[in-house]
C-alpha cells in the first residue's frame, strides 16, 4: 500500500446531475442522460492514459427503478442503444467490460446484449470498464451474506472461515481491488449506496459541476486533488512517513 498515491490503479464514478442539466436548459430529461453518455465516453476514453486500469462507473442503480416509467423506459433503451453502438469500439480499444448488479429486471435482450458484450471483450487488456446496474450496495451485502449461508449449509465452507477475505469472494466485485479514488459530480456529497463495502478506504472527491459538463480537466483535477493526500489505512502519519506498515 503506497502511502503518497501518484495514479489511481481503480477509480469509481457516480455521474450525477444529468437531469438537473437538462431541466436549467429546459430540455426533457432523456437529452441529460444522452449528454451524460457523451462524458462518459471521453473519461472511458482519457483513463487509461493516467495508468486507471479499472474504471467503475454507477449507470443504473437499484433505487432508480422507483423513478418515473416513462424516464425508467428511456434509461434501458438509451443503455441498449449505447451497448450496441460501443462495443465494437471498446473492444477494438482494448477494453473489457463487466457488469456487476442485478440483471434480472432488464428485458432479456438487454441481458443478453450484457452478456455478449462481456464475452468478446474479454481479452481486453488496456482497461476494465466495470458498469453497475441494477446495482446497490446493501443488495451486494446481502447477496454475498445468502451465498455464504449456501455455503455453510451445502458443508462447503466451514462457519469459522467466513472472515473479510471470503465474504469479498461473495461480493459482485468479487477479484477487483477497492476502488483507490471515489468520484462524484453535480454536487451531492454522499455515496448513495455504492460500493458501500468497496469504498472504505477510499479517497473521496466531491465536484459540483454537473455530470454531462464533467470534461476531461475537471477529471484531471479529481487525480491531481488524489496526489495530493496521504493513504493511511489506520496508521498514523508518522508510520507512514518511515514507511512502515504497523
Amino acid at each position: 500500500m503506497a502511502a503518497i498515491p501518484t495514479e489511481p490503479r481503480h477509480v469509481a464514478v457516480i455521474m450525477d446531475g444529468n437531469g438537473r442539466w437538462a431541466r436549467h436548459r429546459g430540455l426533457p430529461r432523456s437529452a441529460g442522460h444522452q449528454a451524460g453518455l457523451e462524458a462518459a465516453r471521453e473519461i472511458v476514453r482519457q483513463a487509461p492514459q493516467h495508468g486507471i486500469q479499472i474504471l467503475s462507473l454507477f449507470a443504473f442503480s437499484s433505487e432508480n427503478w422507483l423513478r418515473p416509467k416513462t424516464e425508467v423506459h428511456a434509461l434501458i433503451r438509451l443503455f441498449g442503444q449505447a451497448l450496441e453502438q460501443e462495443i465494437d469500439r471498446l473492444v477494438q480499444n482494448g477494453i473489457q467490460i463487466q457488469f456487476i448488479g442485478d440483471r434480472s429486471g432488464f428485458p432479456g435482450r438487454l441481458q443478453a446484449a450484457m452478456l455478449n458484450a462481456e464475452t468478446v471483450s474479454g481479452d481486453g487488456k488496456r482497461l476494465k470498464l466495470v458498469i453497475a446496474v441494477g446495482y446497490g450496495g446493501r443488495w451486494d451485502l446481502c447477496q454475498a451474506a445468502r451465498m455464504l449461508v449456501r455455503r455453510v449449509r451445502d458443508g462447503t465452507l466451514p462457519e469459522d472461515r467466513i472472515d473479510e477475505t471470503e465474504f469479498e469472494t461473495c461480493l459482485a466485485t468479487g477479484g477487483l481491488p477497492d476502488p483507490d479514488l471515489f468520484i462524484r459530480t453535480g454536487g451531492e456529497r454522499r455515496i448513495s449506496n455504492f460500493l458501500l463495502w468497496n469504498l472504505a478506504y477510499s479517497e473521496l472527491y466531491f465536484s459540483d459541476t454537473l455530470w454531462p459538463d464533467f470534461t476531461v480537466a475537471h477529471f484531471e483535477e479529481a487525480l491531481n486533488d488524489y496526489r495530493g493526500r496521504q493513504r493511511r489505512f489506520g496508521r498514523t502519519p508518522g508510520q507512514v512517513r518511515c514507511g512502515r506498515q504497523a
